[in-house]
Parts: C-alpha cells; structure tokens; sequence
C-alpha cells in the first residue's frame, strides 16, 4: 500500500520546506484553511515530481481533522504526520490561538493515531516560546483538562493569558502557554501511542523567516542576538530539521522536544549577561 505523508500547514513555510526533504515514495496531503495557497503549493511540488494532494481543514475543529483522516487514508497508509498548523500572536486572538495550537494537536493526534499502524510518525510543531515562561505559571493539571474538559481547559488558559497588559502581550502569553503544552502533551502521546508502535516527538522552532516568523519579526527581535550566530532561521534548515526528526528511521528519538531555534533559549538560561 501506498506511503502517505500528511501535513497541516504545509501550504507554505516550514512545513512545505520539510516535504521537499522527504522520499518521493510518499504520496503527499497537505491541509490548511485556504484551498488557493494549498493548491499553489501542490502545484509547486508536482513540478518537483511529488504525489500531492490538497485538502482544507481547520485544526480546531475534531470533525474537520477526522475527514482530513478519512482523505488520507483513501489514498494510502498514513505513516508520517507532521502537524505544523498553528496561530501566532499576531494572527488571532488567545482563544482561537489556544483553540488551533493546543486544541488542534489533540485532535490530530487522536484522531491520526487511530489509523496509523507500527513504525509511524507524528511529530507536532511546538515553539521555543514554550521555554520562556516561569514554571510557576505552568500547571499540567490543567492541561489534562484538554482532553476532559475542552471548555474549561480553553477558558483556564485565556484567563491566565489575561494577566498580561496589552493585547498583543495577551495573545504571546495565549500563545507560549499553547506551545508549552504542545511540548507536553507530545510527550504525553509518545507514551501512549509507543504501545502501537507509534513514535511521538515534537520540535521547537526559534524565529524563523517565514510569513508567520516576519510578522513577528518586529516584536520577537529580542530574540535574534540570544542565537549564536544572531540571525533568523530560515525555512529551509527548519525543513530539514523537521524531516530529519519525523524520518522513520529515527526510530528510537521520541518523547522529547527537540529544540532548533539557533541557540536562543540556552543562550537565555544560561549564558546571559
């Protein structure tokens, strides 16, 4: 049966980029909110010589990711997921920012996992954004809440978001709380889904030049003299980084977050003047 490859946001940036580093074995499904820019990137990697297809779906919504699941599977066997679909604060306020990015990793590694036999992938795009806040404002009882108790998990995390002053610093506190439980609930699922043979790793990305990375650009500027070598990433590194991680072969690296943001967050906590 056929190898299927499926990525949320891979219309464009990172996620496209990681595609292009992959076999083209792989029949390739990417999804997104807007059908025009998935089908340009479609387009762009059949001209690369890839199996592609294009399916919309919104990750905050179960039912929209299960039919994403469904189209997938009618093409082949799901072995790679890459789910790289996320809000930053700039783009959406803190519920639908905790709504897409925590909310929306449930639903697709549920809802993948069901389908995806041993010797499969998922790997969820967190943020070095997850490393920035001080333990005491992390609490993983209420992130166990997001599979119990959906409502109260989205309300709980915006009233913490709320404590900061501006809008823009509500959204980035929405937005550091939902990478940071990406990064747990991805080490939560490589427990659990090890059992079926499943490996779960997630990855942290520093600023990266991509639409998302330059809208940010401005505000997370802080950043780029934490890296080592004082610069954005660029998409194509993260591209790699991501299909290295996710690569089948890399069979025994699961249950962490791998951290590629150029060297910001250990420059942060351990080597700042």
């Amino acid at each position: 049966m056929k190898k299927v490859l499926v990525v949320t946001g891979g219309g464009s940036g990172m996620g496209l980029a990681a595609i292009k580093y992959f076999d083209k074995e792989y029949a390739v499904v990417i999804s997104g909110r807007t059908l025009a820019k998935l089908e340009k990137a479609v387009e762009e990697l059949k001209g690369l010589g890839y199996e592609a297809y294009a399916k919309t779906c919104d990750t905050s919504i179960r039912q929209s990711v299960i039919e994403l699941v469904e189209y997938a599977s009618s093409i082949g066997q799901v072995t790679v997921v890459i789910n790289a679909a996320g809000l930053s604060p700039k783009m959406a306020k803190p519920e639908d920012i905790v709504r897409v990015n925590a909310l929306g990793t449930v639903y697709v590694n549920e809802e993948f996992s069901k389908v995806m036999d041993r010797g499969s992938v998922i790997l969820d795009v967190a943020s070095n954004s997850a490393y920035v806040l001080p333990s005491f404002l992390i609490n993983k009882k209420v992130y166990a809440l997001a599979e119990s108790d959906e409502s109260k998990f989205v309300a709980k995390i915006v009233k913490k978001s709320q404590m900061a002053k501006t809008d823009y610093q509500k959204s980035g506190f929405a937005y550091s709380l939902s990478k940071n439980f990406v990064v747990w609930y991805a080490k939560k699922c490589a427990f659990e889904y090890g059992k079926k043979g499943i490996r779960v790793v997630s990855l942290s990305p520093g600023l990266i030049s991509t639409d998302m990375g330059n809208l940010e650009a401005e505000d997370g500027a802080m950043l780029i003299p934490m890296t080592a070598e004082n610069r954005m990433g660029n998409p194509e590194e993260l591209g790699y980084a991501i299909a290295t991680v996710a690569d089948p072969r890399n069979g025994f690296l699961c249950g962490v977050d791998v951290l590629a943001d150029g060297g910001a967050t250990t420059r942060m906590k351990e080597f700042k003047k």
